[in-house]
């Protein structure tokens, strides 16, 4: 009985309280209807035009650290597209350097050349599309980044299979327009080293190279890219004929000789098919540009 008493008695204390204090001013006695509504979740997406100090072709939130372009850098987002359709409904991010990321790096391409002003295949600079990580692709992240970065030579470290190998350097203020006049990442007039590595050049110093233009190889295996060399030397014959304007005839293989470069194996898995054709002077010392020459440039021999 006395326990029943005591909650009884408690049961008044509480009531006369609340009797007693009332509602406060400003005050309707519903707690439930106050409360601030939970924003949307907002799912990350990087910027165009931030640069970065990493070159990492997966973009995780934990290492995205952009910094002001005007600083020391190795890479600049300059676009950012959007997978869509089929792709957009996979489970995981498409693979880096898998197949399916050609259609992403097609329109990287098209971008890097307005960004740029020029042929960005043409000059030390390469292209890469930067997919979300895992977790922000299961978070519901479905662009990727246009990433473009300034490479440390014309035909990468020779310490590498095939001589190339995509090394980026710093590289200080944004890529933009960079080739939309006389650019020192252009090719243009280059020499050899003893290992046969390209250096660029001044094209009024001796030289035996020279950049024509780039013609795209269909897709394959890298190793098959430079099987057939015949083919590719005459592709690259008419682009130094286009290149120096003479005519593309039979004389053509007695007017020039040529080289070639592939993509790096890193840039043709991105889905780069670029061959880089150079006009090659057959060993003899030039000191001028044989652009627009005519046949008196490049005559018959």
């Amino acid at each position: 009985m006395r326990r029943c008493r005591t909650v009884g008695a408690a049961a008044a204390l509480i009531t006369l309280a609340l009797a007693g204090c009332g509602t406060p001013d400003g005050l309707d006695g519903d707690l439930t209807d106050d409360w601030r509504t939970v924003g949307a979740v907002v799912q990350f997406t990087p910027k165009a035009g931030d640069c970065h100090l990493i070159a990492d072709p997966t973009s995780y939130l934990s290492s995205y650290q952009p910094v002001d372009c005007a600083r020391a850098h190795l890479v600049e987002t300059f676009h950012l597209g959007t997978f869509t359709g089929s792709l957009a409904a996979r489970p995981t991010p498409p693979k880096v350097g898998s197949a399916v990321l050609r259609p992403a790096f097609g329109e990287c391409d098209a971008k890097a050349t307005a960004f740029v002003g020029g042929d960005w295949r043409g000059a030390r600079l390469t292209v890469q599309v930067v997919p979300p990580s895992p977790t922000g692709w299961r978070g519901g992240a479905r662009w990727f980044r246009c990433d473009l970065y300034e490479l440390n030579a014309v035909d990468g470290d020779p310490r590498y299979a095939h001589g190339q190998s995509d090394i980026a350097t710093q590289h200080s203020g944004s890529l933009r327009g960079a080739l939309a006049g006389a650019s020192p990442l252009a090719y243009g007039c280059l020499t050899t080293t003893s290992w046969g590595s390209f250096l660029q050049t001044s094209c009024r110093k001796s030289h035996q190279y020279e950049y024509v233009g780039t013609w795209r190889a269909p897709d394959g295996r890298f190793e098959d890219a430079d099987r057939d060399s015949g083919s590719l030397h005459a592709r690259c014959r008419t682009l130094v004929a286009r290149y120096a304007k003479v005519p593309v005839d039979r004389a053509l293989p007695y007017r020039t000789g040529t080289a070639f470069r592939l993509p790096s194996e890193e840039a043709w898995a991105r889905g780069d098919r670029g061959i880089r054709c150079f006009y090659w002077s057959s060993g003899k010392s030039v000191t001028r540009s044989i652009r627009g020459g005519g046949p008196k440039v490049l005559p018959a021999r």
